[in-house]
């Protein structure tokens, strides 16, 4: 068991970057998917644990319940992703997620997130 997870674990941080980017490209789609059909527990399963710690945090809530007050956009379609190492951005018409690679594969990290020029982006969902 620990040698599958040590497999799979190895298998989301390598392959081609295109085949990276779509994996990317779908959590970021699942994750905003899932908040659109109210299913804060399919949502929480796809953030990172310091983004689903900080939420639980802020909201004084269960992950499930708070992730579907951040308001978070309907998901668009992708227009973009880029793979740096082990972190991705993918742009959706409307929205900007980032992810990082862990053991069961890419997670959002930050998501609702808008561009403003040479600032950082300004995200309703991020993690520290």
């Amino acid at each position: 068991m620990a040698a599958a997870a040590v497999l799979v674990a190895g298998l989301a941080g390598c392959g081609s970057v295109g085949d990276r980017q779509a994996a990317a490209s779908a959590a970021a789609v699942r994750l905003l998917t899932a908040v659109q059909q109210h299913d804060g527990s399919a949502a929480c399963v796809l953030l990172a644990p310091k983004t689903a710690a900080e939420l639980t945090e802020s909201a004084d809530k269960s992950c499930p319940e708070a992730i579907l007050d951040e308001n978070l956009p309907a998901p668009g379609e992708v227009t973009g992703a880029q793979v740096y190492g082990q972190w991705a951005q993918v742009r959706l018409t409307g929205d900007t997620v980032f992810l990082a690679v862990f053991g069961g594969g890419w997670r959002v990290v930050a998501a609702g997130c808008t561009p403003r020029g040479d600032q950082p982006y300004d995200c309703t969902l991020q993690g520290g």
